[in-house]
């Protein structure tokens, strides 16, 4: 583990608010153990170990039924570690891999059998190494035709360069953590605005409005995230999805307790039918269907 690595929270609270039934944490990792699943040359940083026992002990004590787990950077392109905890977990999880633009499709069938319905493509220079875009539309291509979805993950800046791209691509789509905004510019600035107008006209593309904890500036309980997660849950009710983003990999600030971003749910989904949109039916749509 990297010195300056903040390990999981050893001990999260039971959250007050009760999710609905069949509720689904659609992001969260595994993180080895490295002793069975070591982590990338290539990595970016070295993590503790978060192995799939911890992750769903911490499914059943929050309350959730079922998992999407996301393939880390840490792992690379070896998706073993998240192919283990699918085997283990059955129809309670599902995948999101990572892959090569060279990988054939009988591998990415095994990988369907085993319960993986997306591949996540990278944009944050911090955490990978560039790939050309060809590569991942080669990639996206592929799983087009296994009815899989991209899975992006990018800061608000690159955006307006990415559109494009985004846009080209022949399957749904699902941003990570509302494309990270900058919540210090406030949800009118921009960057924000563009955000909304990509979802607005392209109703292929989804997003998670999850990582209050990544996203804040003031801390505490996470008010100035509120606006911009409220705003898609409002404006996008069948296209949000959330997640607690449990081990929360790289984060500098603190290290949030689990339950208490369960409570935070109802601060942005903030009657009954958002919270089921939001927490059952979408991701059930979107990865059991």
């Amino acid at each position: 583990m990297d010195p300056d690595y903040l390990p999981f929270h050893s001990s999260p609270s039971k959250p007050v608010f009760k999710l609905p039934v069949g509720a689904v944490d659609a992001h969260c990792h595994v993180f080895g153990p490295a002793a069975l699943f070591p982590y990338a040359h290539s990595r970016k940083y070295t993590p503790c170990d978060a192995g799939k026992e911890k992750l769903f002990a911490l499914r059943d004590q929050l309350g959730f039924t079922r998992n999407v787990i996301v393939q880390a950077t840490c792992h690379g392109s070896d998706n073993t570690a998240l192919l283990d905890a699918l085997a283990t977990a059955g129809e309670q999880a599902r995948g999101v891999a990572s892959v090569h633009h060279d990988i054939g499709m009988g591998e990415l069938r095994a990988m369907d059998q085993a319960g993986v319905r997306g591949v996540r493509f990278n944009f944050v220079k911090r955490l990978v190494d560039s790939t050309p875009r060809a590569s991942f539309l080669k990639i996206a291509q592929k799983i087009a035709t296994l009815g899989w979805h991209s899975v992006v993950y990018f800061e608000a800046q690159d955006l307006e360069e990415l559109a494009p791209f985004i846009t080209q691509l022949p399957t749904p789509v699902v941003v990570d953590h509302m494309g990270r905004p900058d919540v210090s510019k406030g949800s009118d600035h921009r960057d924000f605005q563009r955000f909304l107008t990509l979802l607005d006209d392209n109703d292929h593309i989804w997003t998670k409005v999850s990582c209050p904890e990544r996203l804040t500036v003031s801390g505490g309980d996470y008010a100035d995230v509120v606006p911009y997660a409220r705003t898609l849950v409002e404006h996008f009710p069948d296209r949000v999805l959330w997640g607690t983003d449990w081990p929360h990999p790289n984060m500098k600030s603190h290290m949030p307790d689990d339950g208490l971003l369960v409570d935070f749910i109802p601060r942005i989904a903030t009657d009954t039918a958002a919270q089921q949109a939001l927490l059952v039916d979408n991701p059930m749509a979107l990865y059991w269907a």
